[in-house]
């Protein structure tokens, strides 16, 4: 089957003097194909437990309780529960397009419709899974989907490749399923699943059948060393790469998936790299790229604004003008006996007691001694150069990453293009790079910063630690040429 036409994006790759790479691109698993798979790594029983802890939606047959969190209680059943409205009509239903994102052949038939030189492949069903608590089913499902995975792109390796998943429950695991992935299997890139629970030591102590638990930062406060993960990342040449953050929303909508799935990603997102610069990860792996996807970059801007404000105000040895011990007491107390109101007299011996009382004095004063910024300019090599962020293709805030006046430290961020294909939102594949396009036609972004969007920054994600990732491909030369130039 041919599909070689003339379309809106591919007349844009045709006037580029530049590949095209995208860096989040998802197909759509095909669940009984992927489920032989579990069977073969861990029997039907691991079927069983996928279908029934982490995915309810994929057998009609499961109970009315193992729906709970999916679309199918009544309103008054969600109200009862205050159960959150999850993801529903999540995939294109236009036949050519749905075929395209789960069949790997006909996509890399396609690609040049699409206007795409080489595309990186990420799941979407087992990426936005859910997290069960069961670290065994997750490493099956890891290693089965991961299997699957290269299985169904191995032959098109010109035009794609896809990401190893892997979960973060034990660091230990991480880098044994990390190196199976990479060494055994061949991948090149990786997601990390980052949503793991933990424990709260005193409320299990104090409740033992209490249900609390915290969410795991990765970067910090962990019980976990993660720095063996973050190192096994660089000795396997793969970027970190996420697609969900951590944390979630400080509401959720009983009835809403619109209300519930706006700035979810972007909110996760900016938790994790909070966690990974202030604990700092970038610091001790300056060499390591981190990738955070499909969230946009609007957030990144002001997270970045933000750390650098607090910075200003509570970094380094700024934190001193705030010494309670500076203030003058008896001056301070004489201004109130002399400007004072009645009321505020009065109370003038409780104001007094008030200001004689202690107040905390932690060990660590500065929050960011660990990321290890004394000076502005630190803000580049531990936030600008390690950050790279998944864009898609009709943000207009995009344009926002190369305003170098808007940011606090003078320097664009990495913004990544992805097209998203496979999801609700591209129902139609062959017109994502048009639309990335259309910033360009609108004064928003100039060529030159277009190239990084769509090719560039790309390149300096996936090949800074490994240059030969694009190897093989269809924009090896390019690519090379890139790299030998440093841009």
């Amino acid at each position: 089957m041919t599909l070689r036409e003339a379309t809106r994006s591919s007349e844009v790759r045709a006037r580029l003097k530049h590949p095209v790479v995208d860096a989040d691109g998802h197909w759509v698993e095909m669940l009984p194909v992927l489920m032989d798979y579990v069977k073969e790594e861990a029997g039907t029983s691991a079927v069983k437990r996928y279908i029934k802890e982490l995915d309810p939606a994929t057998n009609p047959q499961v109970t009315h309780q193992q729906y709970q969190e999916y679309a199918w209680l009544t309103a008054k059943e969600r109200k009862d529960g205050w159960v959150q409205m999850r993801n529903w009509w999540a995939q294109p239903v236009d036949t050519l397009e749905r075929a395209t994102v789960g069949l790997p052949k006909l996509l890399a038939e396609r690609l040049d419709d699409f206007g795409v030189d080489f595309c990186i492949l990420y799941p979407s069903r087992l990426t936005m899974g859910g997290n069960s608590g069961d670290a065994a089913l997750h490493r099956v499902l890891d290693r089965a989907y991961n299997r699957y995975a290269m299985d169904m792109t191995r032959e098109f390796a010109d035009r794609m490749t896809p990401v190893a998943m892997i979960y973060l429950d034990n660091p230990a695991d991480v880098v044994a399923d990390l190196r199976y992935a990479v060494r055994d299997l061949g991948f090149k890139a990786v997601v990390f699943h980052t949503r793991a629970r933990r424990a709260v030591p005193k409320i299990v102590k104090e409740h033992p059948k209490a249900a609390a638990a915290r969410t795991e930062l990765f970067g910090m406060d962990s019980d976990y060393d993660y720095d063996k993960v973050w190192q096994a990342c660089l000795d396997l040449k793969v970027a970190a790469t996420f697609h969900s953050g951590i944390g979630g929303q400080a509401g959720s909508s009983i009835s809403s998936y619109v209300y519930n799935h706006v700035g979810t990603l972007s909110l996760g997102h900016a938790h994790l790299a909070k966690s990974l610069f202030m604990g700092g990860v970038t610091r001790r792996f300056p060499e390591l790229r981190f990738g955070f996807l499909e969230g946009g970059v609007g957030w990144g801007i002001s997270l970045l604004a933000d750390l650098h404000g607090h910075w200003e105000k509570r970094g380094w040895k700024h934190i001193e003008s705030l010494d309670p011990a500076r203030l003058d007491t008896e001056h301070f107390l004489g201004l109130v006996e002399e400007y004072g109101d009645a009321k505020a007299k009065a109370k003038l011996g409780e104001i007094a007691e008030l200001f004689a009382r202690p107040l905390p004095h932690p060990e660590q004063l500065d929050d960011f001694a660990q990321a290890g910024v004394k000076r502005r300019e630190d803000f580049h090599d531990l936030f600008v150069q390690s950050f790279f962020f998944g864009c898609e293709a009709d943000d207009p805030v995009n344009a926002l990453a190369f305003d170098r006046k808007l940011s606090p430290v003078g320097e664009a961020l990495h913004i990544c293009y992805g097209t998203d294909i496979g999801h609700w939102d591209v129902p139609v594949c062959n017109d994502v790079l048009h639309e990335a396009w259309e910033l360009v036609d609108h004064g928003l972004l100039t060529e030159a910063q277009f190239k990084q969007f769509v090719y560039s920054n790309a390149v300096q994600l996936h090949a800074h630690t490994n240059p030969d990732f694009f190897k093989g491909t269809r924009v090896e030369r390019e690519v090379a040429k890139t790299l030998k130039a440093g841009t």
